[in-house]
């Protein structure tokens, strides 16, 4: 049995090199033996990446084939409701979040939160004309969900970079919920009551504030953020 003379690594006679640190090893007195197999691979083996567009291929065809099947199943079986609008606005939403992001890498924040808005609001407008419900898509839904998507772009646009810490970032989702909150019930009840009538969207920014406050605290005062960096591992 052979030894590495650098590293003294223990050598099995088809070895050529030593596997830790690469020595080549000259043993006039027991050559390498080439006939009988290696205990490990000389050649390390890679899988080779998944082709982007086959993926998007397959996602496509799987959502597709989903909306097909119910809607051949929602025509024969139940012409009375339309429900396969619910499975092709399903499929249609996840096309969007999933296969033009994965085929474009660099799309920017903007577009591809407008897509997302995009497939959220197509996927109520199926369910709206399911449900006759135009008259509560077009005042309430809707601006609900731009609503949604302005406070998730905003949100984007300052945490976007990674260049923010953990404290700035909690900070900013936790006071971003509280306006959006608000905006909610202000569309809620302009659409049932007629008027903006300040409720519970009042009690939890109130919540939310309150929680900002000694978050704004620690992340200015130095020996308080590097105390709670160092008790939560942040």
């Amino acid at each position: 049995m052979s030894y590495c003379v650098h590293c003294g690594v223990e050598l099995d006679s088809t070895a050529s090199f030593c596997p830790l640190c690469h020595t080549p090893v000259l043993d006039p007195g027991q050559p390498v033996d080439t006939v009988s197999p290696p205990p490990f691979p000389t050649r390390r083996g890679e899988v080779p990446p998944v082709s982007k567009w086959e993926l998007a291929l397959l996602l496509s065809a799987m959502l597709a084939s989903v909306a097909v099947c119910c809607g051949i199943l929602n025509f024969f079986f139940v012409p009375q409701r339309t429900w396969s609008l619910y499975i092709s606005g399903a499929c249609l939403m996840l096309w969007l979040w999933f296969v033009p992001p994965l085929l474009l890498r660099g799309m920017p924040m903007l577009v591809r939160l407008l897509v997302d808005v995009l497939a959220v609001a197509v996927y109520v407008l199926l369910i709206a004309v399911d449900l006759n419900g135009m008259d509560w898509y077009v005042p309430l839904a809707l601006p609900i969900i731009l609503w949604g998507g302005a406070c998730a772009f905003f949100l984007g646009a300052l945490l976007g970079g990674g260049r923010r810490s953990i404290l700035t970032s909690v900070t900013l989702v936790i006071g971003t919920i509280g306006v959006f909150l608000v905006g909610l019930e202000i569309f809620i009840d302009r659409v049932v009551l007629g008027r903006w009538e300040p409720g519970w969207s009042l009690v939890v920014l109130t919540v939310c504030v309150a929680l900002i406050i000694p978050l704004v605290v620690v992340r200015r005062v130095p020996s308080l953020r590097e105390e709670v960096r160092r008790r939560f591992h942040m």
